[in-house]
């Protein structure tokens, strides 16, 4: 089998890359920009656009000699860093502005050919010569890539004659004074940036060869940085040159001016057709192969991704290539065509530039041979899209739009390809630092966020208590659910990837789960909330079902003990299997004097549920049991001077004991039989006397609804609910 011909930096990256630099706006539209903006207009144009085309090629450089780079050029690199929807919508775009910058350069061909020649200049004159142009590079990628690329080295050579013979040129229509700044009447900076900016967009051209390179990690950089680096000093040279040798309103209206004043026409006139036509072919070879790249990976159809020969050349993308090329030479406008390929080069842009600047900041794998500092992705990022807004809010609305919108759709088509992204990176870097600083904040009592610890197993009824401590957790609560397998006789561990679970109702609620295997149901509890977590989110609330039959288990008095010891906040749910939670429309909070920690982590509860879709018309009381002789108007008015500092709107009801003194649980049967959701602290008692308060409550859950009963934790503030002195 013949080897596969590959391309070095000079042939494969810095010659179709400058070509496409010294395209047709140096030669048909250079002048008009200093005409219309002066030459330092000029000049800050000129270095505004290679700021951006600066920044981007060094980001481009610095991940190219980082990853493997295969074919597709720019949307290789960042469908492998940002992932396939954000690289594929970017790559589509840039792939449709590639194609509408070959048009814009054969009307910019055809403009000069039918003007040398005399033939007509009108918009249909000017379509039959760009299609006829298009046609013929067309054929000759068709036939040879390789004959395409060895036919630029001509071209430049007759861009750097077309150049000295301006340079050497006559001086008849010198100025007699230099205009530095826009005259009245000129065209706005920002059309004139517009304009000029797809001048500094051929370095793309060379990239795109990347998949017929043979060391693309040398070739990229090298042959893209001397490429931009040789465009910006012979853009600044010649538009010095022009503003000191022809006037401005000759500029402004003259585009074929370079013609008159150079010292041999033919030779700038090669030059014009070289430049813009060699243009266009980097296009055509390098737009395909983008396209092709993008099949392979399932982003548009398969049928581009086939290819011919030994070097697969993408006949099939280069097709739709020459169509959509054919649409924009159908416009006919080259300063219309030259607006829409900017808007879509800044995109994708700016897009290159946040993928070196993230992969820099996050990816602690990120090791490019070619070295740059990560504020320049930055800065070319920020700068993109400054220039985007200023030039046309809503053509740039209108890019983004179409942008968002490839990304959604290649969201949902869930394309996969065996490569990682960025993101996880990003997302593993901005937890770790957010960890730090919440570390080394002091904690205070002000606010509780929960992290629950929830212990529950496959059951009919698990989706109830999972949906509860969900909302219990409020919006930015953690709850981590752990399914524990007791298994004593085989003490083989599960491997770490049958413990996480990622799929069914722990992935519709945003709940982490995970699956343990443990000897003892106890024990195992105990040393989960012992070395669960780590600092800066370190797990606060244990939650788990309410111990029906436990009352004389020794191991759960001592799991208790051990829990309560190690300060966590208790929440027990005893879930009642035919009343469910009802209609979500009303819970109770149960208030007594022993109740001053238990009393406000109720309140936050009662908050956070009412944050959750299901519970989110619901009716909360506060129910005090008065058993003493306190006025009733005191004991009100002080329960909703707490409850208005926890911001929780509440009906409060005081509930007369002092004669009767029935029992506590007994008063709860009456007042919340119906109840969609009862909550009850759990007073502080000595540990022995836990049987006791199970066997009560097991009766107490017989006659109500779902119940959940809460031990605050010591971070809790005290509620004053000692009324004896508040009495008048």
């Amino acid at each position: 089998m013949p080897d596969i011909k590959k391309f070095g930096t000079f042939a494969g990256v810095f010659t179709p890359s400058l070509l496409t630099i010294l395209g047709v706006i140096l030669y048909m539209r250079l002048g008009w920009v200093i005409g219309n903006a002066g030459l330092f207009g000029a000049i800050i144009i000129i270095l505004i656009a290679h700021v951006i085309s600066i920044s981007t090629g060094l980001s481009i450089s610095s991940v190219a000699t980082d990853k493997k780079i295969g074919a597709g050029g720019i949307y290789y690199v960042l469908s492998r860093s940002m992932g396939i929807p954000i690289g594929g919508a970017i790559g589509i775009a840039l792939y449709v502005g590639t194609a509408f910058s070959i048009a814009l350069y054969l009307v910019g061909f055809a403009e000069s050919f039918n003007g040398y020649f005399n033939f007509g200049m009108g918009i249909n004159d000017l379509r039959i010569t760009g299609t006829i142009a298009l046609v013929s590079l067309t054929a000759l990628a068709l036939i040879s890539t390789s004959v395409a690329l060895k036919s630029q080295f001509f071209i430049l050579a007759a861009i750097a004659v077309s150049l000295v013979s301006i340079f050497l040129g006559t001086h008849e229509f010198t100025p007699n004074s230099v205009k530095l700044l826009p005259s009245e009447g000129a065209a706005s900076l920002e059309i004139v940036f517009a304009i000029f900016f797809p001048a500094v967009t051929g370095f793309t051209a060379g990239i795109a060869m990347s998949g017929d390179l043979e060391n693309p990690k040398s070739s990229i950089p090298n042959g893209t940085l001397w490429a931009i680096g040789v465009g910006l000093v012979v853009y600044i040279s010649v538009a010095i040159f022009m503003a000191y040798t022809v006037d401005s309103e000759i500029l402004k209206s003259d585009y074929n001016i370079l013609m008159k004043i150079a010292i041999f026409a033919p030779a700038v006139v090669a030059g014009i057709w070289g430049a813009t036509l060699s243009s266009a072919l980097g296009g055509i070879l390098g737009g395909p192969r983008m396209l092709q790249a993008m099949s392979v990976d399932r982003v548009t159809p398969r049928i581009f991704a086939k290819g011919r020969g030994e070097n697969r050349e993408p006949v099939n993308a280069l097709l739709l290539v020459f169509l959509i090329a054919e649409a924009g030479i159908l416009i006919g406008e080259l300063d219309v065509i030259a607006r829409v390929v900017s808007m879509f080069y800044l995109s994708a842009y700016a897009f290159i530039n946040i993928t070196f600047f993230l992969e820099s900041w996050a990816n602690p794998d990120f090791q490019p041979s070619f070295k740059v500092k990560r504020w320049i992705g930055l800065l070319g990022f920020i700068a993109c899209f400054l220039v985007m807004f200023k030039l046309d809010m809503v053509a740039m609305m209108g890019a983004l739009a179409v942008i968002g919108g490839l990304y959604f759709w290649l969201q949902r088509k869930e394309v996969k390809i065996k490569s990682t992204d960025i993101w996880k990176s990003v997302w593993e870097n901005v937890v770790n630092k957010g960890l730090k600083r919440i570390d080394n904040k002091q904690n205070v009592n002000s606010s509780w966020n929960p992290n629950v610890i929830l212990f529950s197993r496959e059951s009919d009824h698990q989706s109830y208590l999972l949906e509860l401590s969900k909302a219990v957790s409020g919006r930015t609560g953690i709850v981590t659910n752990f399914d524990l397998i007791i298994d004593n006789k085989n003490k083989i561990p599960l491997k770490r990837s049958e413990q996480t679970v990622r799929d069914g109702i722990y992935k519709d609620l945003g709940i982490f789960a995970r699956r343990i295997k443990i000897e003892n149901l106890y024990s195992g509890i105990t040393n989960i909330a012992m070395t669960f977590g780590f600092s800066g989110v370190e797990p606060n609330t244990i939650m788990m079902g309410w111990p029906k039959g436990l009352e004389d288990s020794v191991e759960y008095e001592t799991m208790t003990e051990n829990l309560l010891h190690l300060d966590y906040n208790l929440l027990y749910l005893d879930f009642d299997i035919q009343k469910k939670f009802g209609n979500y429309k009303t819970v109770d909070l149960w208030w007594r004097e022993t109740d001053s920690k238990n009393a406000e982590m109720m309140l936050n509860i009662a908050r956070f549920i009412l944050s959750s879709p299901k519970w989110d018309h619901t009716s909360i009381r506060v129910l005090f049991i008065n058993n003493t002789d306190i006025d009733p108007i005191i004991i009100h008015n002080k329960i909703a001077k707490l409850v208005d500092d926890l911001r929780v709107i509440v009906e409060i009801k005081i509930i007369e004991n002092v004669k009767e003194q029935i029992p506590f649980f007994d008063i709860i049967k009456d007042y919340s039989a119906n109840t969609n959701l009862t909550i009850i602290g759990i007073p502080n008692y000595k540990i022995e006397q836990q049987a006791a308060y199970i066997v009560s409550a097991n009766q107490l859950f017989e006659t109500i609804g779902s119940a959940l009963l809460v031990k605050a934790a010591n971070n809790f503030n005290v509620l004053d609910l000692d009324f004896i002195n508040t009495k008048s």
